[in-house]
């Protein structure tokens, strides 16, 4: 697999597509960053990290309001063939501010709020709304 960051979103978009409760994946750090992150900001409900005998797997629990997933769109910005960074300046908010950017920078994975807040740049992840 070239882009596990990918798969993790294309996984959460097709368990969204038909109304699934929960999605196993792979675990791996920077997952699991992005994950506390979306569900800080209130996208997905919960998810755990288990232990597994060759590997350990993140579960998923997606959030609904009604029959309405809560992640609209969830689109990956930057790839392995093309990474895209931005400054702290550049960063803007995505729908007028109803929707985040998620970067990585060498504080940590971050919102682009918090980025901004915390004047960094760094690669962008993926965009949520």
């Amino acid at each position: 697999m070239t882009d596990p960051i990918a798969d993790m979103l294309t996984r959460i978009r097709n368990a969204h597509a038909i109304h699934m409760g929960t999605v196993v994946m792979p675990h791996s750090k920077l997952k699991e960053a992005i994950l506390k992150t979306l569900k800080t900001e209130g996208y997905i409900q919960e998810f755990t990290v288990t232990e597994g005998k060759p590997f350990k797997t993140l579960t998923v629990t997606l959030k609904y309001t009604g029959t309405e997933p809560a992640i609209t769109e969830l689109k990956r910005l930057s790839t392995p063939g093309r990474r895209l960074y931005m400054r702290a300046s550049d960063l803007a908010s995505p729908l007028g501010g109803y929707g985040i950017i998620i970067l990585s920078t060498n504080q940590g994975v971050m919102t682009n709020k918090e980025a901004k807040k915390h004047q960094l740049g760094g690669e962008v992840i993926c965009q949520v709304w």
